[in-house]
């Protein structure tokens, strides 16, 4: 009797190949979201068989790039990573994703739920429950030390707008 191989990725603990396969099988583009201490990422992945394709890719540097002056891992910074991609994805025609958080919990209030905010926002359908979004008060920075308030979140994303 054989022992089965078990995959790298699936030792270390950093893929669930199961997931991945049900989300792939949809065929739909996936809104992938990665936290980690130094930053948030956020792409928008196409399958293809001889690998995945990248078409949308975010960090908080492409922030800066687009004019806003904001860093780090905040729920406003995960809140505009998602605006922005949800903007760059409509305008390359993928209007309609599904998401991808890997093997990290989905907490209700916390930064994916930011990211899927921003993403619908943008205008794009993404299914999900909207229980998962953070409060407005969270989403414009109140909680942090430097209050940014509505009035300069529209005025950044308004920013985005202009540079996507």
């Amino acid at each position: 009797m054989r022992t089965p191989v078990i995959y790298k990725r699936r030792k270390e603990g950093v893929t669930d190949y199961r997931r991945r396969f049900h989300l792939i099988k949809s065929g739909i583009p996936r809104l992938v979201v990665r936290i980690s201490k130094k930053g948030i990422v956020v792409q928008v992945v196409e399958f293809n068989s001889s690998g995945d394709h990248v078409a949308v890719s975010l960090n908080p540097q492409s922030l800066k790039k687009a004019g806003v002056d904001l860093q780090g891992n905040s729920t406003p910074v995960a809140y505009l990573l998602g605006y922005l991609a949800g903007i760059k994805a409509k305008k390359l025609g993928l209007e309609e994703t599904i998401l991808d958080i890997g093997r990290t919990r989905l907490t209700s209030g916390g930064r994916i739920g930011a990211v899927t905010k921003g993403f619908a926002d943008a205008g794009c359908t993404l299914p999900h429950d909207e229980s998962i979004y953070p409060s407005d008060d969270r989403i414009n920075g109140k909680h942090m030390k430097k209050k940014l308030g509505k009035k300069v979140m529209d005025e950044m994303k308004k920013k985005l707008e202009a540079q996507a």
